[in-house]
């Protein structure tokens, strides 16, 4: 297909460095793939941030066009599993990785990373959630089963993309929640949405030169990784289950065999990436309905895609709370 759109390009410059511009690509640019989608939005995630700061470890190439997340109408389709006009959702495999993502009027994917948008969300609400509301879902779910026979589940990074949507849908079940959070200021949007304690990080992080602490969580959703997660684990009650799907505080993970052979506590992680697509389908089908996180247009922020520089500072900086939702 001929023609040309608009897109966040991410390039390096004579200098090492790297630039963001938003700037015309040809269509004939975009990779090989089975469904062409126009799209219509997209969110910011920390991965998305590192790519647009030319990040090897995320994108391999430049000049790249970042976005993990999209969602749009099909516009193209050689798979007979997608006609055009289907409104659908692509998140995480490779997408805005090493392929050209969803900071882009268009994207062209596989047909095996699309999936059809779920009744009872709207594209919009689908990009709100993004990768962070998937991957909450899914940490959710490994921990669940042990959280509904009582106890309190504790959420780290909890004023984050993932966080805050994992104590939401927390609060929603009726799951007791503490929460922690380096920002203060989200306090009083914790609380509302169902975290009955605030830990500071100090907090969470007391006790953490022991190899064996006070048993207190029956879940834990982690997001940062690190002491936060390793204290945490430490802290979990006989045969609970911390669900880890961050590093943002460290990948290091100081621990002893203790709380696993001494408690039966498990260590899950969540890789929203390659989830399986009947697990993601069947996910994105909670998050449509008794999942769908109450109050969501509160715990976002809209912007469009030329505003999304000073958005990517922030975020690096450690600066976001809640979720960015990027209008295409």
């Amino acid at each position: 297909m001929s023609g040309s759109f608009r897109a966040l390009v991410v390039a390096e410059n004579d200098s090492g460095g790297f630039t963001r511009t938003v700037t015309t690509r040809a269509m004939g640019e975009l990779p090989v793939g089975e469904v062409l989608v126009r799209v219509g939005w997209s969110s910011l995630n920390y991965k998305d941030a590192l790519s647009a700061s030319g990040n090897r470890g995320v994108t391999r190439r430049y000049p790249h066009t970042p976005g993990i997340d999209a969602a749009g109408v099909v516009e193209h389709s050689d798979s007979p599993d997608f006609r055009v006009g289907d409104e659908v959702l692509v998140t995480s495999y490779d997408l805005g990785m090493n392929t050209s993502g969803g900071f882009a009027e268009y994207i062209r994917v596989p047909a095996g990373w699309v999936i059809p948008l779920p009744p009872g969300l709207s594209q919009r609400e689908a990009m709100m959630l993004g990768t962070a509301g998937l991957t909450a879902g899914l940490a959710v779910a490994a921990v669940v089963g042990r959280a509904t026979r009582g106890g309190e589940v504790l959420v780290t990074g909890a004023s984050g993309g993932v966080g805050i949507f994992a104590v939401s849908i927390l609060g929603q079940m009726g799951i007791p929640v503490a929460a922690v959070s380096g920002k203060p200021q989200a306090a009083e949007l914790l609380h509302s949405l169902g975290a009955g304690t605030i830990l500071s990080r100090s907090e969470a992080l007391a006790g953490k030169e022991k190899p064996l602490l006070k048993a207190r969580w029956a879940g834990v959703v982690d997001t940062v990784g690190g002491e936060i997660l390793a204290t945490a684990v430490k802290s979990l009650a006989p045969a609970g289950v911390a669900a880890c799907c961050g590093n943002v505080l460290s990948p290091e993970l100081p621990l002893t065999v203790f709380p696993f052979i001494l408690r039966g506590a498990s260590l899950v992680g969540i890789d929203s990436q390659n989830c399986p697509m009947e697990e993601r389908k069947e996910m994105w089908r909670r998050l449509a309905g008794e999942w769908k996180p109450a109050r969501l247009e509160e715990l976002c922020r809209e912007v469009p895609l030329e505003k999304l520089e000073e958005e990517i500072v922030t975020i690096l900086a450690g600066g976001q709370q809640g979720r960015v939702l990027v209008r295409i």
